[in-house]
This record gives C-alpha cells, sequence and structure tokens, in this order.
C-alpha cells in the first residue's frame, strides 16, 4: 500500500462517521496490515474510541512493526477516557511507521503527538493529501483555532433570487433531493440557529428526518411559541456574535444557520458566516414584489458589493447547489 493509497482509504473512513463523530474531530486511520478504523460516535458501544484506536485493536499483535495512515496528528492528553491517548497506544502497539494526513490544530496536541511519536523511535512522516484532510476537517480546525463554531448559513432560492411569496408562503421552493441535501448538513452540524420569526411564520421542527443522523442542538434567537415543534430548544436573547461565541465555548464546532432573512441579513453584514451554502430551484417569481435572501440594508455602491469565491457547485435533483466562502477566512 503506497502512502497516498492508504491515507484515501484514510479519508474515506473519515467522511463515513462525519455526522456521529462530533464534537470529536471525525478521523480515519489504517494499517498495511488491512485493519481500519474511524472516530467512534460518544456514548456508543466502543465509548467513542479514537480512529487510531479501533484500528489498533482490530490488528491486535499484527499492528507490530506496521505502517499507520492517520488523517489527523494522534492525540497525548487525556480526554476522559480509561484508555492512554493515542500516540501512546501506537508507541505500546510497536507501529514502525506512522504517515499523518496534518497537524492538529487543538493547542493541547498541536504537534506534541507527532514529537512523542519521534521520540519513541517512530518513523513519522507529515502532510500526505493535506490539503483534502484539511478541508474535510475545516470545522473542527477553525474551531481549535479561534474559539469559534464554524458559522455555514443555508439558503434556498429561486433562480431569480427569492424565497417567498409576497403572501408569505414559502414552504418547497426547492426539490426533495435539495432538502434531504439539507439534512445532511443538519446531520453534520452541532447546532441549528433559527430567528423566532421563523419559528413563528414556519413552524419547523429542525430534526434530521431524511438522511441517517442525529438531531442537531436547536437555538432559537428570541422566545419560541409554547407549543412550537422546535421544542426542546435553547432560547438566548442578546448579540449574535455573543450567542455564537457561547456556542463556541460550550463545544459546539459547526452551527447551522437556517433562517429567517433577518437572521442571514446580520451575519451577512457583520462577517460571521464562514460558509454560505445556497440552493437554487430551476423557478422565477418574475417580479421584485417577492422576498429575497436577506432583509435589512445592503451595499449602497457596487463598490461595497460582498465578494467571495465559490467553492463548490453541484446538481442536487432538479436543483443546483453553489457554496461560497468569503475569500479570507476571518481571524
Amino acid at each position: 500500500m503506497d502512502d497516498e493509497a492508504g491515507m484515501a482509504r484514510a479519508i474515506e473512513l473519515a467522511a463515513s462517521v462525519r455526522a456521529w463523530a462530533h464534537p470529536n474531530p471525525w478521523v480515519g486511520a489504517v494499517l498495511d496490515t488491512g485493519a481500519e478504523g474511524a472516530t467512534q460516535r460518544p456514548g456508543a458501544g466502543g465509548h467513542g474510541r479514537h480512529a487510531e484506536a479501533v484500528a489498533l485493536d482490530e490488528a491486535g499483535r499484527d499492528a507490530e512493526a506496521a505502517t499507520l495512515y492517520v488523517t489527523l496528528e494522534p492525540c497525548v492528553a487525556f480526554d476522559g477516557k480509561r484508555t492512554p491517548p493515542c500516540a501512546q497506544r501506537i508507541i505500546d502497539a510497536g507501529v514502525r511507521r506512522v504517515v499523518v494526513g496534518i497537524e492538529d490544530g487543538d493547542p493541547r496536541v498541536q504537534g506534541r503527538g507527532i514529537d512523542a511519536l519521534r521520540a519513541a523511535g517512530v518513523d513519522v512522516e507529515v502532510g500526505v493529501l493535506a490539503d483534502d484532510i484539511t478541508t474535510q476537517l475545516r470545522p473542527y480546525l477553525h474551531h481549535r483555532t479561534t474559539g469559534r463554531p464554524f458559522v455555514v448559513l443555508k439558503l434556498a432560492a429561486t433562480l431569480d433570487g427569492r424565497t417567498a411569496a409576497p403572501d408569505g408562503t414559502s414552504q418547497w421552493i426547492t426539490g426533495v433531493a435539495a432538502r434531504k441535501d439539507a439534512h445532511r448538513l443538519r446531520a453534520e452540524s452541532d447546532a441549528v440557529l433559527v430567528g423566532a420569526g421563523t419559528v413563528r411564520a414556519d413552524d419547523p421542527a429542525l430534526t434530521v428526518r431524511l438522511v441517517d443522523g442525529p438531531d442537531p442542538r436547536r437555538v432559537v434567537l428570541g422566545r419560541a411559541p409554547d407549543n412550537a415543534k422546535v421544542r426542546p430548544c435553547d432560547e438566548v436573547e442578546g448579540d449574535v456574535a455573543d450567542v455564537l461565541a457561547r456556542l463556541g465555548s460550550e463545544g459546539v464546532l459547526q452551527v447551522l444557520v437556517e433562517g429567517g432573512a433577518s437572521v442571514a441579513g446580520e451575519l451577512h453584514r457583520r462577517g460571521l458566516v464562514d460558509r454560505y451554502v445556497v440552493y437554487l430551484a430551476p423557478a422565477l417569481f418574475g417580479g421584485d414584489d417577492a422576498l429575497g435572501l436577506f432583509s435589512g440594508a445592503g451595499a449602497s455602491t457596487i463598490g461595497g458589493v460582498w465578494r467571495g469565491r465559490i467553492v463548490d457547485i453541484a446538481r442536487v435533483g432538479d436543483d443546483l447547489r453553489v457554496e461560497l466562502e468569503p475569500e479570507q477566512e476571518r481571524a
């Protein structure tokens, strides 16, 4: 097994647990013996074992003198587990060589795992398929380096940029495939954030139903009606930036913002969005009286227009998904 093939398989394994691993990073690990593993769901039968531990347990004595491919630097600190940190597990197993995708941005690790392996005589190489892994672990790395959650703003509109009719009706602009894809985003997020106005107007449950995955924590800016489907939920007041900072301090890696136009407009204008996911339906309102993606004041001149970069475009059923990010990630 060459290094890129081993790491590519580890990336596949990490992707398979994307919705279930958080608040831990979603990591894949492969031994050249054929044993492999991915981060387990916290609280699952494996007690949330890290990917390296899963692969080493499967390999048993075959791990001795083997090469291990792992997407993220092995940990070196106890985090409440009864098992040793992964770096020590690797050393104790007698692994000869470790190929690491990227260094961990967590200050508790940040090179220490690699140093520990090398100090024990393990041959370590870092950087194989690093760009792919950095993209895959973007929310985790963002949280560990900034303390804030990675904010994904999900929007759905017709091709002429409208989200609701003048009478306020707006449900099901996009098709089933796009709605299923949006449920994937929910499953991958620790929390989903909406304004109280959206709760009153649409009464969304904000649960994961169309894909296999856990329900996110539901956060409402303002007060939700007593009989709202979104309950149980967290009702929060105050500055939205402070809300996001608090969620980050509570271990939330990714927040999915699902509305409405007022919340979307405020987050956008304040530069609090890390990724925009826009679903475009093959439909046209055909006028200027339907509601747009954002409410509030926008750019007053062409020079003030927000410009980012498109990072992905995909056909989702009959709809189009466009993903944008700011030109430079905020510090």
